[in-house]
Formats: C-alpha cells, sequence, structure tokens
C-alpha cells in the first residue's frame, strides 16, 4: 500500500512567516534572528497541525479485511472425505447440466445428482455405510461423470455422424441404468435399518399381545363383557 503524500502547506508557512518578520524585525542582531526563527518555526507547526486534520478528514477509509471463511464441520475422519469428494462430484455434474442442452439429457442429470446427494447425506447419518458406500464414489460415480464429460465434448462438436451419434445414444442408455443403479444403491443402504424397524415392530406386538393391548385382545374384551352383560339382563 503507497504511503499518502505530505502536505507542502507547513514549509510554505515557514517561509512566508521567514519572509514577513524578516521585513519587521532587525535580522542583523542575535534577538531578532531568534525571534524570526521561533515565529516561523511556531507557524509552520500550526500550519502542518491544520494541514493533517484536513488531510485525515478527506482521506479515503482504510479497506476492511475480507472476513475469512467459517470452518466447513467436520463429521469426522470416515465421512469426512466422502462429503467432500461428493459436493465435488455434484459440483461437476451441475456444472454440465449447465453446459449440455438435451433437456431429457439434463433431467437424467438432475436425478443422478439428488440421488447422490441423499446417499451422501446418509453416510453423515450412519457411518456404518461408509464402506459401502466408498464403493459407490470410487467407481460408479466417477465412471458416470467421464461418460457425461464425453457426452458433453461430442455434442459441442456441432455435426452430426453414425458414430458420434450411436455414442452419445449409447450415454443416454446408459444414464437410464446408471440412475436405476443409484436408487439401488440408495435402498440398499436402509436393509440394516429395516431389518431393525422389523425387530421392533415384532417387539412391540409381542408385548402389546402380552399386555392384552393389541387389537385382537382388545376385541375379545369387548366381546366377553358384551356376552356377559346379555347373561345378565337374561337372569334379571
Amino acid at each position: 500500500m503507497s504511503r499518502p503524500k505530505k502536505s507542502a502547506g507547513p514549509i510554505y508557512a515557514f517561509a512566508l512567516s521567514w519572509l514577513v518578520l524578516s521585513l519587521i524585525l532587525p535580522m542583523y542582531t542575535l534577538a531578532g534572528l531568534i525571534a524570526v526563527a521561533g515565529v516561523s518555526l511556531a507557524a509552520g507547526f500550526v500550519a502542518g497541525s491544520l494541514f493533517r486534520k484536513r488531510d485525515a478528514k478527506y482521506a479515503p477509509p482504510e479497506p476492511q479485511k475480507a472476513p475469512e471463511p467459517a470452518p466447513e464441520k467436520s463429521y469426522g475422519p470416515t465421512v469426512d472425505p466422502i462429503v467432500a469428494e461428493g459436493k465435488k462430484a455434484i459440483g461437476e455434474m451441475g456444472r454440465l447440466y449447465s453446459s449440455i442442452q438435451d433437456q431429457s439429457v439434463r433431467g437424467k442429470i438432475n436425478e443422478l445428482m439428488r440421488i447422490t446427494d441423499k446417499i451422501v447425506q446418509d453416510a453423515i447419518a450412519d457411518p456404518s455405510d461408509v464402506p459401502q458406500i466408498k464403493k459407490f464414489m470410487n467407481y460408479y460415480l466417477p465412471t458416470t461423470i467421464k461418460l457425461l464429460n464425453s457426452y458433453d465434448r461430442m455434442g459441442s462438436q456441432g455435426i452430426e455422424g453414425e458414430n458420434l451419434t450411436k455414442s452419445m445414444h449409447s450415454i443416454e442408455d446408459m444414464l437410464d441404468t446408471a440412475i436405476a443403479a443409484y436408487k439401488k444403491q440408495l435402498d440398499s443402504l436402509f436393509a440394516d435399518q429395516a431389518m431393525d424397524i422389523e425387530t421392533d415392530i415384532e417387539v412391540m406386538n409381542r408385548l402389546l399381545d402380552r399386555e392384552g393391548l393389541s387389537g385382537n385382545k382388545d376385541f375379545d374384551i369387548t366381546a366377553q363383557s358384551s356376552m356377559q352383560g346379555g347373561t345378565q339382563t337374561e337372569e334379571k
């Protein structure tokens, strides 16, 4: 940053005071010389103070430092790489979404991004799924992005040809297969949770049956109460 330029005002004030006083006071005497020098220095000092105040008033404000970005939340050493890789992949698919003009392909890319984000969120919610998700991140996801980049390059050629058309159609068909595979991958991540849920439901049903609070037991109790009430009426 360049230093501010100093004002010449104090120098001019000193010189002017010296000139004026030299015409009034006797410069040939020691007392006159001291008086001229003292008053001139005082004038220069006062002028310097005034000019410094003026410069401070009109000086441009100091540039403010940009706030440092907040550190990203950590989910642990096993989950953080999954989150980082997922964000990178989704960002790249977003770029390809903007570059590719075919609306059908863009719709498929959008669906792939949506499922990928859910898989990443599952890693955060259930870190025990990370080993299974790593396989998805290390092969299926980068291969899909590689093929999408190839599709984008071929589409940008602006020409039609048998090989180009065939390859692009093959990639379009592959995207349908990829979407199905991504969904299957996401569903498999919930296999353990589904098993736990079924176990909890079974335990709950047994507990309700034992306590006589299940639907069937309630029906039996009601029926027995009705029968007892009818018997008492007949006896009366």
